[in-house]
């Protein structure tokens, strides 16, 4: 999958139209293939996605074009209200990865800011068609676009475009993969109230709320894998190492994360491309301490602290750091995939730090008979 940044493509293209060949990067293309584009935040790729990046694959190869994906960084809400949007699901990377698996090809990633949020429906659209090379979208019914707020499905099919409204994608249809080409009435989207409340629409609310409430397995369920955190392990304050509970630091690279809590987790070290390292992690072990080997192949098992540490008096900070049991190793500047196992429960606020190690003990000991219980 080729990634590009929207304001390098249209520098590269402006670029080429002046004929100044200095201006233009040799990895940003001044025209893109003809492609058909699906836009939106996409984050987590949960299953309602799934099926939008599957109507972009089946159009692109019935009419022989690129298939592509805008999304945006910051996501609208982060831009507006950081302080108060939601959680994120998935990185930037992260969404990346994802996007690669479901074929997308092409991903164009959006500075969602001030210059951005002035375009005019009319600006957008032009700028699809004009300088994107769009030859038709796929969009949710409730796509909308512009300053002005009048951009939307028709309004880019009375611009010319061909646009495929996606039905409402519910626990019970997500594997359907019917759409309505050309009806202005949103023939294919599910308005039926009684069929809705049968079958609530796939959302990454919803998915947010299930993760938040600790329950993985329902989460998992509208997102069609485990859910993993990927990052970088970081310097962090060596805390743990003060308790005789080391821990690896992940950056989060992301606002706040959508889990909070201790959890049993699997990880797995990654190379460059993204790929799992055969005993990615046991390479770096010394001193005969090897790690406890996790449910997948290649991972060994944490125990997970996610969220701002009540007890070391870090309100504002998130961090997710992952103890793992029996190994001594330096994990620095390594990436690590975290998959979330079992929630064992919330945040805990101790008085001092003897009874955070007690208390770490205690969950590190729970979670390790809860490992067991997996194995018997």
């Amino acid at each position: 999958m080729n990634t590009y940044f929207l304001e390098q493509l249209i520098t590269a293209s402006n670029a080429m139209l002046m004929d100044n060949d200095s201006l233009a990067a040799d990895n940003y293309p001044s025209e893109l293939a003809p492609c058909v584009l699906t836009i939106g935040n996409f984050d987590g790729v949960h299953l309602g996605h799934q099926a939008m990046l599957a109507q972009v694959r089946t159009i692109a190869n019935e009419s022989n074009l690129s298939s592509a994906v805008m999304i945006f960084e910051p996501q609208p809400r982060e831009f507006f209200s950081p302080n108060t949007a939601p959680a994120r699901l998935t990185n930037l990377a992260e969404k990346q990865s994802l996007l690669a698996e479901h074929g997308v090809e092409t991903l164009i990633v959006v500075s969602f800011d001030s210059d951005f949020r002035a375009l005019s429906a009319k600006a957008f659209a032009d700028l699809l068609a004009l300088q994107l090379n769009v030859q038709a979208l796929v969009l949710g019914d409730d796509f909308r676009f512009g300053h002005d707020r009048i951009g939307d499905s028709q309004f880019l099919r009375d611009y010319g475009l061909q646009v495929i409204n996606l039905h409402t994608v519910t626990d019970t249809n997500h594997n359907d993969s019917d759409y309505s080409h050309n009806g202005n009435d949103n023939s294919g989207v599910a308005n039926d109230t009684a069929e809705l409340n049968a079958a609530e629409r796939i959302s990454s609310t919803r998915v947010r709320d299930l993760l938040l409430a600790g329950d993985i397995n329902a989460a998992n369920k509208l997102l069609g894998r485990d859910y993993t955190i990927t990052g970088l392990v970081v310097s962090g304050d060596k805390i743990g190492r003060t308790l005789d509970f080391p821990t690896a630091n992940i950056d989060l690279a992301r606002i706040k994360p959508a889990l909070h809590g201790i959890f049993a987790v699997d990880v797995v070290a990654l190379d460059d491309k993204g790929e799992v390292i055969a005993d990615g992690l046991s390479q770096f072990a010394t001193n005969g301490q090897s790690g406890v080997a996790g449910l997948q192949p290649h991972s060994l098992f944490g125990t997970a602290s996610i969220g701002t540490r009540p007890s070391v008096d870090k309100p504002h900070e998130w961090r997710l750091e992952v103890h793992f049991p029996q190994l001594q190793a330096d994990l620095y500047d390594q990436t690590l995939q975290v998959r979330f196992l079992h929630f064992l429960h919330g945040e805990r606020h101790y008085n001092g730090l003897e009874a955070l190690k007690a208390g770490i003990h205690n969950d590190v000991a729970d979670l390790l008979v809860w490992r067991q219980q997996q194995l018997d």
